[in-house]
């Protein structure tokens, strides 16, 4: 017998958002045999985009197998401000996307995870709630997590738009990739004990290759932002896992073949 998620859906009147946020709720099997449980909590950014990666049938399958825990997986849809909304809080990118994103944090923080709390048997334990995206949500998911360590343990980022620069590229007058603004927020924090962040790329994600070292960006963007993380004190294998797909594209049916790979890392049985 196959282990059914029950999925519902709600409508959040965000006062920092000035819209309804549209959210999808994952419920494990278990949560309505148990009356008491608590269960970890994944939120995910463009949860719009739940039914092209097939998350529910995925879910079902690790479950039926035993592979991970269940939890509570809540997807945040976005809409015509997303890229208003997702980037690093606080700091636009040079072309002034992003500058809704630190009121986008304070929706997760003040509204959607209270409103979670209240209505959900969710893990009251921060090392049991993780946040993820892909692509520009896989940036705003890193961002969210690194600069709110005592609500989320980690993040889980595909293809993340980790280029994200405070100064447009020109390619006779730039020095190590010096503006990209998440490598430098994590250059200046520290390490965090508890926290974890599985990255993934995939081969095909683009074609851009702008210091012409035969890697294309999203790898080299990637590949630099461990790098940055194993300066403060994060260590690859342990604390850090980068998966890179092998003819992975940029697309919503890669990231949905790579999800049980990062939900079996993320909260193994």
């Amino acid at each position: 017998m196959v282990p059914k998620v029950s999925q519902f859906f709600r409508g959040l009147a965000s006062q920092h958002l000035k819209r309804v946020v549209r959210v999808t709720l994952l419920l494990p099997p278990r949560y309505v045999r148990s009356r008491s449980a608590r269960f970890p909590l994944l939120l995910v950014n463009d949860g719009q985009d739940f039914p092209g990666i097939q998350l529910a049938t995925s879910l079902e399958n690790l479950y039926r197998e035993q592979h991970i825990r269940e939890s509570i997986i809540v997807g945040i849809h976005a809409n015509g401000d997303r890229l208003r909304e997702y980037g690093t809080a606080g700091t636009p990118d040079y072309a002034g996307r992003g500058d809704w994103a630190d009121r986008y944090q304070a929706f997760v923080l003040q509204e959607l995870v209270p409103y979670l709390e209240k209505h959900l048997r969710v893990s009251p334990h921060p090392e049991e709630r993780f946040c993820a995206g892909f692509s520009l949500g896989g940036l705003a998911a890193l961002d969210l997590a690194w600069q709110h360590p005592n609500h989320f343990a980690g993040a889980g980022i595909f293809s993340g738009s980790l280029w994200w620069r405070s100064r447009p590229f020109v390619e006779d007058d730039y020095d190590d990739d010096r503006d990209r603004i998440m490598h430098n927020r994590i250059r200046q924090g520290t390490f965090r004990h508890h926290q974890r962040f599985w990255l993934q790329a995939g081969t095909e994600d683009e074609t851009s290759d702008r210091n012409n070292n035969g890697i294309i960006d999203a790898i080299d963007d990637t590949l630099d932002l461990i790098k940055e993380l194993e300066a403060v004190g994060y260590e690859t294998g342990k604390n850090v896992v980068y998966h890179e797909e092998v003819g992975g594209k940029h697309d919503l049916q890669t990231w949905g073949k790579v999800m049980p790979v990062f939900l079996r890392w993320w909260l193994p049985n």
